[in-house]
């Protein structure tokens, strides 16, 4: 079974899969804070609050989303950190597992998801908490695709 190792988060490295949301403590509003696209006139903005399940030292994964028509935003907004882990696209259209990586997120740091970049459900750590999220949906099935993939596990 693969197994990731989660790394501490840096903008290089999750530049390939989307960007960070690292709020300036001194500036009282940041304006277009990270990218958003929506390539679907038909479908609008969602801004939903999410409480991703609290996990101790490890999980086993075996479904990936991604959402090939928007990005997709969280920001954490009572976490102490999160894990994710996102998987770039292979040659057959399917997440890439052998080049998947995983991240250890601080809770003061948001993500957005690139269009169509694979993803799992973030798992918080420590103490419950909660997350906005903003994806563009029509209520259609093309809002995400969900794929089961071999099992791998995930360690911190």
């Amino acid at each position: 079974m693969l197994v990731l190792h989660a790394e501490r988060i840096s903008r290089e490295a999750f530049a390939p899969f989307g960007a960070l949301l690292d709020p300036a403590i001194d500036r009282p509003r940041i304006n277009f804070a990270g990218p958003t696209t929506n390539d679907r006139p038909a479908a609008r903005a969602n801004l939903a609050i999410v409480r991703p399940p609290v996990v101790a030292s490890g999980v086993v994964i075996d479904v990936v989303e991604r959402h090939p028509f928007s990005t997709q935003a969280f920001m954490p907004l009572d976490v102490a950190a999160y894990v994710i882990v996102v998987a770039p696209d292979g040659a057959d259209g399917q997440a890439d597992l052998d080049r998947a990586r995983a991240f250890v997120v601080p809770g003061t740091t948001g993500i957005v998801y690139g269009v169509g970049t694979w993803h799992v459900g973030m798992s918080v750590l420590e103490r419950p908490g909660g997350m906005a999220m903003l994806v563009h949906e029509d209520g259609t099935d093309d809002d995400c695709e969900y794929v089961t993939v071999p099992g791998f596990s995930v360690v911190w």
